[in-house]
Order: structure tokens, then C-alpha cells, then sequence
């Protein structure tokens, strides 16, 4: 889990007033270090901003050692806001943080869809000001082995490398937790085989006083492990790892290569209670080339629209869009302020707006695939007519093309090919694709799975369904797979009762052809018209289910429609924003709800509305 950081709307916003007033009254002098793996955009000077953009180069060769089978760079930039002060870093940081008495932050680290952000503090204080960073940078290093490895490992390896101390000639490695060591010795450990077994859903994970237990506990155990493999010249835990690859659980595992786990339990309690703690000290044989490094001075505007992008991104919209209209009216050919204000109103539920600016930001740059990425997502989650499909299909493909390491136009183009059951050997590609570029994401398996039902493959599809469940990282996101998984069950369950019913009837009447006439009248394979996919907004009224078919409609602004579905299992059921309770229920728990539905209309007389998928709305 990243450790959460609560960003919310205060009563504070005129301290990031002033500061704007103060700098516009003394203009900073902003510029951007860029080096291979990182853009470090700063106020300070050039020598601070080299010696900051080498620190990470210099971070990034240390965990490379530290993971020297993971790939440690993904498609997705690491910008690193280097502020020089106190003042200019609270114009910056998480709202709730500005409050008085709570904690001065030294930095943190932000994962967007499209980018990763540092901001830090030139002058932090205390021993380890960049934890946070270090923290979430080996979760970020992490994100690909997120199928297979376990809770406690993933958070007891950040929690180990983010009291990492990079100095000129040496790295140190692995210092210890006073914070951790002093919780442990006052509090009781989880029995090991209960720290193994802590997922998502634990209270474990989510309880305050117990989640510190859960991270103490998995810091302590995990130093444990690195130091004693080392002093023994052991690999336990590389071989504990290895078989957590190759699916065996986590207790068994450890049970396998640690041996009696009472045992392990007495002999870390011990640990934790000693005098002293060893750690990791390495020579830093990293080759930065600092010469290489490119630095450029940036504008006012150029800076303001780095500075408004993560305001976005950090949840404090009511400083970013005053910044970002600043930026556009001194700079209207600015891609990076489009960009920004595509996703504002995209996370505004703004659509139309969102996708303007993206359609904007592409005709400025055709070679920004972030603009091509969000302008097709935008456009499929508006319900776009079947007009712009090939726009849409374009833009992903240009997103794909331009950066190959980007996994979210492989998923859109996967979603948009299997909602439109086109190219599904193709769609199933791309969403292994993207799986394969981020293996964490339970969205992605969520698309697999709906492909894979495309493709007449249940099975496959509950499997892949299984391991999201094991891999979900919060209640909302278990609720959403548990609700995929019992429509695929109840789908497959119907197509089993189909056969057994049409095996029977064959069995009495001896007539193979009636037989299966019969079974198709009581839960048909929908085959549905050829022809545009379309959209409709409203409220979902007079839903009737008979056997396996749905008849229903939908009340919206400009019409009134009638929609039918042969088999009510084969639609693709959504929530946008929320996760439905408990398992949804087609035929008692859609009426009344505000919904997106996706179909075709058919050629007959009268004309017939055939529902593909509805996205059910708050």
C-alpha cells in the first residue's frame, strides 16, 4: 500500500494567495535540469539543480543494484520539483498539511496515470527528509511483481529502502527504524503466519494502531531476513521469492525456506529487542555522467504551467485553474496547460470540455501521446457516436506508437475493440500488453476478463477474475471484482443449465435438432446486428427479465427508448465512480438507477434497441 496522503479542500487557500503575490511581486527564477531518467524543475540555482538531478541518477543506480531482476524505468516521466523554500513549498503541498500542528513535510511522491511527481524541499530538515520518496519509488520498482508478491514483502521492502542514505562515495542501506523498533518493543507482534497471510482487506492493513503494527512488523522481519542472509551468507529470502513466482502461497513458502515459523517468530522478537542494528554500506560505483546533463532556463509561464499541472494532480484545483488560465493567456499555444486543463475537467466529470482541450493540445503537438491517450478515452467514456470510432482508434494507436511504454492506450484499445467485439484476437493482445506493462493494476484484469467473455471463454475469464480478487488493493477495488466474478459465475452457471437442459430434452424426445431449438428459445446466443455502437444517457426504467432475457428502458432528457437483450449475462455491467454492495442483481437492482447504456439497433420493422453494456452512474 502506498501510505496514504489526505488531500482535501480547507479553509487555508489564502496562504497559497499570498505566496502567488509574493512571487509575482519577485518573480523566482526558475529552470529545469534534465537528466537521463529525470527533469528536476527548480527555483534554487544550477549547481543545487545538478546536484539534485545527480542524487537521483545516483538513487536509481542504487536500487538497480538493490533489484537487479526488476526493470526500474516504465513509460510513464519522473518529475522531480525541487523547491528552494518553506514558503514556496507550501504553495505546493497536500492542503491538509497546511494546517497548524501538523507535520512539515520534506517531500513526497505522486503517481498520476501519465506521470510520477517529486516535490521536495531544498532546505529539509531531519535525518531522513526524502523517505516518503525513497518509499514510494520502491513500490513504484515494485508495481511489476504486484501479482505474485505479498503484502507484508511489498511494505517491508519500501519500508526498508526508504532509510537510505546516498553521500558522495558510499550508499547506506537499510538504516534502522527508531519509529518502528520502539512501536514493536511496546506493542505485540502478529503471529507470522497471520502477517503472511494480510491482504487489502485485512484490518490489518487499514486500522491505525494495527496497520502500524502490520508495517513495524514487516520492516522488522524483512531487515531481519536481509541482514542474516548476509551474515550467513544465505539466500532465504531469494528463494522465499522464487517460490511466491511460481504461485505457492505465502505461508507455505515461508514455512519451505524459513522453516518452523514459532521458531522465526521467537527469533525475531529477540531481534527486535538487541542493542544494536547492522545495516548496508556500499561504495557508489555509479557512472552519473553529469556532463550529459541539459539545463535550460524556463519562463514565468513555462514554470507556472509545471506548477499548475501538479496542483491538479494534487487535488488543489482551486489554486491550479486561476495558474493554468494565467499561463494560456500569455502563452496560448502552451501543450502542456491543454493538457492540464483536459484533465481538470476530466476529473470534473467535464467531458465535453475535457475533450476539447485534449483535441486542442493534439492539433498543437501531434506527437504528445498523452494527448491522443486522453482525448480517446474521454471520447469512449462520453459515448462517443459511431462517427468518431476511427478518430478514436487512431489516437490510440498514435498514443501506442509514440510511447511504447505507456499501458493505458493498450487497455483503452482492448476495451474499444471488445465493446464493439472487433479484432478480439487483437484486443486480447493489447490487454496483455498492458498487463504486462503494469501487472498491479486490478483494472486491467478487469478488461481481460471482459475480452476473454467476448471470446466465449468463461473460464479463462473467472481465472483471470481470481487473481484480480487476490490482487486488489482496497475494499472499493475487491467490491468491483467480486461483482465481475459473480456476473461471469452467474453466466457460465446459465450456459451449464442451457446444456444439461438440452441434453435432457434430447434424451426424451431423441431429436437432436428440437432439442437445441428449445434450449435456444430459453437462453439464446444473442447474435446482435451489425451496425454502429451507440450511446444513451438517463435513468433505467420497466426492467423485466424472463429466463435468461431483459427487456427495459431508458428515460433520457431528449427521449424516451426501449431496449432488449437476449441474454442478459452477456451484458457488460460497469459503476463509474463507485463500487455497487454486494453482488448486482440485473433484474431487481437496476431499476431506477442512473445509467450509460451502449447499443445497436437493428434493421427489423419494428426497429429493436440491443443493450451491449450499461454503466451504472451515482
Amino acid at each position: 500500500m502506498w501510505k496514504p496522503i489526505a488531500l482535501r479542500l480547507s479553509l487555508f487557500l489564502f496562504l497559497f494567495a499570498a505566496a502567488l503575490a509574493w512571487a509575482h511581486d519577485k518573480p523566482a527564477n526558475w529552470l529545469e535540469v534534465r537528466s537521463q531518467h529525470f527533469a528536476v524543475v527548480t527555483n534554487s540555482n544550477e549547481k543545487t539543480g545538478r546536484r539534485i538531478a545527480d542524487q537521483f541518477e545516483r538513487m536509481r543506480s542504487v536500487f538497480h543494484v538493490a533489484f537487479p531482476h526488476v526493470s526500474i524505468d516504465n513509460g510513464s516521466p519522473i518529475i522531480v520539483l525541487a523547491i528552494k523554500d518553506e514558503n514556496n513549498f507550501r504553495a505546493l503541498e497536500p492542503q491538509a498539511y497546511l494546517a497548524k500542528g501538523q507535520l512539515k513535510l520534506g517531500g513526497l511522491f505522486l503517481r498520476t496515470p501519465d506521470k510520477n511527481y517529486v516535490l521536495m524541499r531544498v532546505d529539509a530538515e531531519g535525518q531522513h527528509p526524502y523517505a516518503v520518496v525513497y518509499h514510494e519509488y520502491t513500490h513504484l520498482l515494485l508495481s511489476k511483481s504486484a501479482e505474485w508478491l505479498p503484502l507484508w514483502l511489498n511494505e517491508g521492502l519500501a519500508e526498508f529502502y526508504e532509510n537510505t542514505d546516498i553521500h558522495d562515495k558510499d550508499v547506506a542501506l537499510g538504516e534502522p527504524s527508531q519509529e518502528n523498533i520502539l512501536w514493536l518493543r511496546e506493542n505485540r507482534l502478529l503471529p507470522l503466519a497471520t502477517l503472511f497471510t494480510v491482504d487489502s482487506t485485512s484490518p490489518y492493513y487499514h486500522e491505525e494502531k494495527k496497520g502500524s503494527i502490520f508495517y513495524a512488523e514487516s520492516w522488522a522481519l524483512t531487515h531481519y531476513l536481509q541482514v542474516k542472509d548476509f551474515q550467513a551468507k544465505t539466500h532465504r529470502l531469494t528463494d522465499y521469492t522464487g517460490l511466491l513466482e511460481q504461485k505457492v502461497d505465502a505461508v507455505t513458502a515461508a514455512t519451505r525456506v524459513f522453516g518452523d515459523l514459532k521458531q522465526l517468530q521467537e527469533n525475531l522478537e529477540s531481534y527486535i529487542r538487541q542493542g544494536s542494528f547492522s545495516y548496508f554500506r556500499m561504495a557508489t560505483s555509479t557512472d552519473v555522467d553529469e556532463a550529459a546533463f541539459k539545463v535550460q532556463p524556463l519562463t514565468e509561464t513555462q514554470a507556472d504551467a509545471v506548477r499548475g499541472d501538479f496542483l491538479v494532480c494534487n487535488d488543489r484545483v482551486a489554486d491550479a485553474r486561476p495558474l493554468l488560465e494565467r499561463v494560456l493567456q500569455d502563452d496560448p499555444t502552451n501543450v502542456s496547460a491543454h493538457e492540464t486543463m483536459g484533465f481538470l475537467e476530466f476529473r470534473a466529470d467535464h467531458l465535453d470540455q475535457a475533450r476539447k482541450w485534449y483535441e486542442k493540445a493534439v492539433k498543437l503537438d501531434s506527437q504528445s501521446y498523452i494527448a491522443h491517450y486522453y482525448y480517446a478515452a474521454i471520447a469512449m467514456s462520453a459515448g462517443a457516436s459511431g462517427g468518431d470510432d476511427a478518430q478514436v482508434e487512431a489516437s490510440l494507436r498514435a498514443a501506442i506508437k509514440l510511447n511504447p511504454s505507456f499501458a493505458p492506450p493498450f487497455e483503452r484499445l482492448a476495451a474499444f475493440e471488445g465493446m464493439r467485439r472487433q479484432n478480439l484476437d487483437e484486443a486480447h493482445m493489447m490487454i496483455l500488453a498492458a498487463v504486462q506493462l503494469d501487472p498491479g493494476n486490478v483494472s486491467y484484469r478487469m478488461t481481460t476478463a471482459s475480452v476473454l467473455m467476448q471470446m466465449e471463454r468463461g473460464k479463462d475469464a473467472m481465472a483471470v477474475l481470481h487473481e484480480a480478487l487476490r490482487m486488489a488493493k482496497s475494499p472499493a477495488e475487491t467490491a468491483m471484482v467480486e461483482n465481475s466474478l459473480a456476473q461471469v459465475e452467474r453466466y457460465a452457471a446459465a450456459r451449464e443449465r442451457q446444456t444439461e437442459g438440452q441434453l435432457k430434452f434430447e434424451t426424451q424426445t431423441g431429436d437432436a435438432s428440437a432439442g437445441t431449438i428449445a434450449a435456444d428459445a430459453g437462453a439464446p446466443n444473442e447474435e446482435l446486428p451489425k451496425g454502429p455502437h451507440r450511446f444513451l444517457l438517463g435513468t433505467l426504467q420497466n426492467v423485466h427479465c424472463h429466463v435468461s432475457e431483459m427487456d427495459l428502458t431508458m428515460a433520457a432528457k431528449t427521449k424516451t427508448m426501449s431496449l432488449h437483450s437476449s441474454n442478459f449475462y452477456k451484458i457488460g455491467y460497469t459503476a463509474l465512480g463507485f463500487a455497487p454492495k454486494g453482488d448486482l442483481n440485473p433484474c431487481k437492482d437496476l431499476e431506477g438507477m442512473a445509467a450509460k447504456v451502449e447499443y445497436v439497433e437493428s434493421s427489423a420493422q419494428p426497429p429493436v434497441a440491443h443493450v451491449v453494456a450499461i454503466e451504472l452512474h451515482k
